[in-house]
């Protein structure tokens, strides 16, 4: 499911998790994508901040997957959808 929301909302995503973290710090995201099979060490600041910012995580399995949804040839480990 989350993989068809991100495709539909390309022209308002946020690839990338230092990206994604300064754009929930700024406060203007929406979502939070994170693909499971990403380094923990790499999505623990983005599911923290979005905890604390009180934006909604949605997980995905695949970096893989998730990267072709945002129509880019690279696994993406977090994406955000802006508001």
């Amino acid at each position: 499911m989350s993989y068809e929301k991100v495709a539909q909302a390309k022209k308002s995503l946020i690839i990338g998790a230092k990206q994604v973290l300064k754009s929930i710090k700024s406060g203007d995201v929406l979502e939070v994508v994170v693909a499971e099979n990403a380094e923990r060490r790499i999505t623990d600041k983005v599911l923290k901040a979005a905890d604390q910012y009180e934006i909604p995580i949605a997980y995905v399995e695949s970096m893989k997957k998730l990267g072709e949804a945002c129509g880019i040839d690279v696994g993406a480990a977090a994406v955000a959808i802006k508001k």
